[in-house]
């Protein structure tokens, strides 16, 4: 049996017209619960009664980037945001033999879902937590709602030349080409450059952010975590031509808000859901990758309006 622990964040009753149909701003709260063998971190917010929106960060962030967005949708939604295993605050034991892959995040995933017995949902992705999400979407199709991806991608056109490292990994998987990926990525510094890259004003981003991530990036044998799942996300592109199919068929309501200026991940990644998807509602932000750090009013605006248009309401 699942059984999870809650601890309640702070309250906070300010009036604000941003944070939807009602007045208070609701209380976040963070709990663990057992799934998959792990324990699952995550943060909460809203009426349990409410329609549920799901929320899955990327690399190397966790759910603390949600903190802003959170209580901005949680008066009319049941928001939850979990750390993947190897982010944030998620634990997982040494005896599970974890195999950190995305079918494996996935699979935990689903079994997080199972566990806090969430049958339907939103989905929101940035980042890895597309992927991760999609296999979600691919494997319980009735269970997703809607989609809104931020710089989530899942076309090769979206793929930026910042991929070049990583691709020569996943062709030639040597312990040297791991060492580039370690030494040129994996620091304080390349952290700090994925929140600041393309933002006009790169003081705006609060340093807690990317500090936080690089902090937790050095937690004894994270790097190679993080290696590991470089090397995986391989998959994820071969498993586009099935994302597509998924996209085609069954069509769900999907809103692309991207960071015009990622380095990571292309405009033309927005603009090809609409090949699969012709309704997709596809919008650009003149900022870069972590796009929540600058434009979170623009982006939980106008989620809101495109969650309501599409029956994703109370």
């Amino acid at each position: 049996m699942s059984q999870a622990r809650s601890i309640q964040t702070s309250r906070q009753t300010k009036k604000s017209p941003e944070l939807g149909s009602k007045t208070s701003v609701p209380v976040t709260s963070v709990h663990k619960v057992e799934a998959d063998g792990v324990r699952v971190f995550y943060r909460a917010a809203g009426d349990t009664n409410s329609p549920v929106v799901l929320l899955l960060h990327g690399f190397p962030a966790s759910s603390f980037m949600f903190r802003e967005l959170i209580p901005r949708l949680a008066n009319d939604y049941r928001v939850i945001a979990p750390d993947l295993p190897g982010f944030g605050f998620t634990e997982v034991p040494e005896e599970r033999q974890y195999i950190y892959s995305f079918d494996r995040l996935a699979a935990t995933l689903n079994a997080f879902t199972d566990a806090l017995k969430i049958r339907r949902f939103a989905l929101y992705v940035f980042d890895y937590g597309a992927p991760t999400g999609f296999r979600l979407a691919l494997a319980h199709p009735d269970r997703v709602t809607a989609i809104v991806t931020q710089n989530g991608n899942a076309y090769e056109e979206g793929l930026a030349d910042a991929w070049a490292p990583i691709r020569k990994y996943w062709a030639e998987p040597t312990p040297e080409n791991r060492e580039v990926l370690r030494t040129n990525i994996l620091t304080v510094e390349g952290t700090r450059w994925q929140y600041t890259h393309g933002v006009s004003d790169p003081e705006t981003i609060p340093p807690e952010s990317y500090m936080l991530d690089a902090a937790l990036l050095e937690r004894p044998g994270n790097k190679d975590i993080q290696l590991d799942l470089f090397r995986d996300y391989a998959s994820n592109v071969k498993l586009y031509p099935a994302f597509h199919d998924y996209f085609r068929k069954v069509k769900p309501p999907l809103l692309a808000i991207w960071g015009r200026n990622d380095p990571f991940f292309l405009p033309a990644g927005a603009e090809a859901f609409r090949r699969d998807i012709p309704d997709a509602q596809v919008e650009f932000l003149d900022t870069g990758h972590f796009a929540l750090e600058t434009h979170v009013v623009e982006i939980a605006a106008t989620m809101r309006k495109f969650l309501e248009a599409n029956g994703v309401s109370q």
